[in-house]
Formats: C-alpha cells, sequence, structure tokens
C-alpha cells in the first residue's frame, strides 16, 4: 500500500542532528509515520499520495519536545505549599496525595498531558509512585490519559516501601510492600512495555529516592529492570538534606550509593542531580548515566543550580522535566527550554552556561537519549519517527527577532501551528484536537476539590 504523505514547506527547520543542520527555509516529507526526507528550498517534484501540503512560512520546525520527568497527579494539587522547601514542601503534601484514586490519576494526567502537548511535547513521562490500598488501577488510567491524547509516553513506574514507621515521609497506608512494589512493576512492564521502533507507551522501572525506598527495593527493582530489558529512573542528588541523609544511613553520598545498588548505567536516568561533585560527574559520564534537569521545579524549590554545562562537557546526557506540577505549576516543556537557558548563567559559567541551540538540543535530542529513544526521535532526520513541531514565529511576540532558534528559546512561549506525533496531528493551531481541553479543566478542579475535601476529613 502506497504510504500517505504530508508535506510541510517554506520554514525555517533547526534538525538538531549531529551537525546541527538549519534551514533558513526548507521542506520536511512526511510519509506514514516516518520523516522521509528534509532540505533547503521546495520539497521534491512528483511525490505521490499526498494527503496535504502546509505552508510553513513565518514558522520554525524542530523535533517535537521530548520531557524526562513529571508526576502527573500533582495537577490536581498545584499552588500548595508555595514558600517550602522540598522536605518540607512533601511533608505537607504527602498526606493529601496519601487519598488520590484511580479517577483522580486519570483526571490529572488528562491535565498534565494536555498542556504538555499543547505547548509541543510530542513524548511524555510520568513517575507514578504513589499507590494507596484500594486505589484502583493508577498505572492503567495513567497510559489511558496519555493514548487518548495521542502523545508518545514512557511511565515510570515508581514504588515506595520506606513509610512514617520506618523514617521515611509518605503514611504507612500510602506505600507498599517490597515484594508487592516488585511484583505490580513487573505486571506493568508485562502488560503495558511495547520494545518496537515506534512504540506508543513503554515502561521503566523507578524506585522513587533513596529516601523512600529500602536498599533491597533498589537492588531488586535494578535487577528486575535488566531482566526485563527496560530503563531505570529515580529521584537522585536533588537537595543537600538528601546528601546528609545518605551519608548517615548509607556512609556515602548519593552517587556511590547508587553505584552500591546498581543504578549507574546508560540504561538509568535521574531527575534533578543538582549537587553534583566532580566525581559525580565524572561517574555519570563514565556509564552515561543520564540526567533530567528540571529548572523552574529546582527554583521554586530552592534546591539550587544543577551543573549542567558541567554535566555536557563531560559528556552526561541531559534532558529537559517539567517536573510535577506542585512545584511547576505551569506544567510546560517549552518554557523550560528558557528557563534552563537563563537559570545556569547564574551559575559559575555566567553567560558561557548554555546558548539558544544548546537549551533546544536539551529539550528533544537530549531527552530522547535519556528515555533510550535517540535512534527513533529528538532530530529531524529520513528514516525517523515523525514527531515534530511547526511553531508560529510571525506574530508581536517574535516577528522582530531574526534568528528563529533565539526567537523560540529566549522569546514568549511561540504558538503551536501544528504537532505531529508518529505522523499524526496532535494539535492545530494551538487547540488539541483528540480530548477537549474545557472538559478537562472541569474535570481537574472537579478532583482536585474532592481530593482537597477527602484530605480535611482525614
Amino acid at each position: 500500500m502506497a504510504a500517505s504523505r504530508i508535506v510541510i514547506e517554506n520554514c525555517a527547520i533547526a534538525t538538531v542532528d549531529a551537525g546541527d543542520t538549519e534551514y533558513a527555509s526548507g521542506y520536511i516529507v512526511v510519509a506514514d509515520n516516518k520523516i522521509e526526507s528534509v532540505g533547503a528550498g521546495n520539497a521534491p517534484d512528483n511525490l505521490e499520495n499526498v494527503v496535504r501540503r502546509i505552508d510553513g512560512t513565518g514558522h520554525l520546525a524542530t523535533p517535537g519536545l521530548v520531557n524526562t520527568h513529571h508526576h502527573f497527579y500533582q495537577w490536581i494539587t498545584r499552588g500548595l505549599a508555595t514558600d517550602h522547601n522540598l522536605f518540607n514542601w512533601l511533608v505537607a503534601l504527602y498526606p493529601t496525595w496519601a487519598r488520590i484514586d484511580e479517577q483522580m490519576a486519570y483526571s490529572a494526567a488528562q491535565g498534565s498531558l494536555a498542556m504538555m502537548a499543547r505547548g509541543g511535547v510530542t513524548t511524555a513521562m510520568d513517575h507514578h509512585y504513589v499507590f494507596p490500598k484500594g486505589s484502583g488501577d493508577l498505572s492503567g488510567a495513567i497510559i489511558r490519559a496519555a493514548r487518548e491524547t495521542g502523545v508518545r509516553f514512557t511511565l515510570a513506574r515508581g514504588s515506595m516501601d520506606r513509610s512514617e514507621k520506618d523514617g521515611g515521609l509518605p503514611p504507612d497506608f500510602a506505600v507498599e510492600t517490597l515484594e508487592g512494589a516488585l511484583a505490580a512493576t513487573e505486571a506493568t512492564v508485562d502488560a503495558h512495555h511495547d520494545a518496537s521502533f515506534d512504540a506508543m507507551t513503554q515502561v521503566a522501572v523507578a524506585p522513587c529516592s533513596p529516601f523512600s525506598v529500602s536498599t533491597e527495593l533498589m537492588k531488586e527493582g535494578a535487577e528486575l529492570a535488566r531482566r526485563k530489558g527496560v530503563r531505570l529512573h529515580t529521584h537522585g542528588s536533588e537537595t543537600v538534606e538528601e546528601e546528609q541523609f545518605c551519608k548517615e544511613l548509607f556512609g556515602m553520598g548519593p552517587t556511590e550509593y547508587f553505584e552500591s545498588t546498581g543504578w549507574l548505567g546508560e540504561d538509568v536516568w535521574m531527575a534533578h542531580c543538582v549537587h553534583m561533585n566532580d566525581s559525580d560527574i565524572a561517574a555519570f559520564a563514565r556509564t552515561k548515566t543520564g540526567v533530567a534537569h528540571c529548572p523552574s521545579s529546582n527554583a521554586r524549590l530552592a534546591a539550587g543550580i544543577a551543573r549542567v554545562p558541567d554535566m555536557l562537557a563531560a559528556g552526561v546526557p541531559v534532558g529537559l522535566g517539567v517536573d510535577g506540577t506542585a512545584s511547576n505549576e505551569s506544567g510546560e516543556l517549552h518554557t523550560e527550554l528558557r528557563n534552563a537557558l537563563l537559570i545556569n548563567r547564574l551559575g559559575a559559567h555566567r553567560e558561557a552556561a548554555l546558548n539558544a541551540r544548546q537549551a533546544l538540543r536539551l529539550g528533544t535530542y537530549g531527552g530522547a537519549q535519556v528515555l533510550g529513544r535517540a535512534t527513533q526521535i529528538g532530530s529531524l532526520e529520513a528514516g525517523k519517527l515523525a514527531d515534530l513541531v511547526l511553531w508560529k514565529l510571525d506574530t508581536l511576540a517574535h516577528a522582530s527577532i531574526a534568528d528563529p532558534v533565539t526567537a523560540l528559546v529566549f522569546g514568549a512561549a511561540a504558538p503551536v501551528t501544528l504537532s505531529l506525533v508518529n505522523g499524526k496531528p496532535v494539535v492545530e493551531d494551538s487547540r488539541l484536537l483528540h480530548v477537549d481541553e474545557d472538559a478537562i479543566a472541569r474535570s481537574t478542579r472537579e478532583e482536585a476539590q474532592r481530593l482537597a475535601q477527602i484530605a480535611a476529613q482525614a
């Protein structure tokens, strides 16, 4: 059967390939779910079965954005504990989070996914680790929301087995046993993980953090992931307090602890990694362990400035993350391009920390790297999956900025005229095509109110 083709012409293109190839005016041909060709000037003549032609005048085409760290359930607890550091924020919110159920998780996932997709995210991920007893099929609900939205998705199936009685932060009824967490994680991988080239749903093994899980869960979780051939994800080196905790409890810093439990490797990525010394960065570079950089959340919780320029210089794979929307209320990844650049310039490297193209690479190819999908997505190249975004840059917000990549990264959040995922439109003219934004807004408000009432009564 002949391939159906979509042709996009007359747009600026930032391919984010290995050579950072760009075209001031070029074309992209999509055949079914893959990119067939990209180049300067007009598309080839005599293309067959062209079902749509798009005039991209005034636009920049980039790879779709790839989110590498999030907690969707937090969409219904936004705007709380706004003046807290990480540990105090967790203490304040865990009693509420521990009351979530399947309908809440589904609605919150809808809100999180809709906001990201509308802003150019084509591959999302969710690190979900709160599984209160009797709360229903939370993983299934989250995956269903992603499928309905139309984005590519990785569920990092999280877990916690260290509750308040063990010196952890969550209430006892909101954590799993070691055996229960491992069994449920394996069942989620078996039910939902797709290892194929164009997979829309993948699953990673993701115990929450060193201070909320046992060493046994870290070690056995890593063994489970490698037995199943899936990736590993957790939080790492987010705060000074975490480093102190690790040294007091384990007699070593976070990176040494991760290495001792099998948690460094090219199949691993960590969220945050704010407090990393030179030897930590060297260990990540040596093992190709990835990092999800979450600049807005790190600022919101006063965690500090991650050493992203040093990580990149050492060869550490780095992508961008929204993080949960209880610590980044905007819930958007395209704003993280700008915030990554600006916040890192407050660090030791100052104006040389990051430039616009490095920021765009973090949000696209870098994210694909840390999710283990760099051969499939993250750049606009023939043979890769057709996950791409057409950003409108000819309006008041951007029209006077000559360089389109600078306009996208330094300027205001640009509207999305078109977003393709797997060759299919997901967003057109800044509106989602497969889900009703207004209905999601109502649902998330109702579920946020229901959760607040349940938590208050408890």
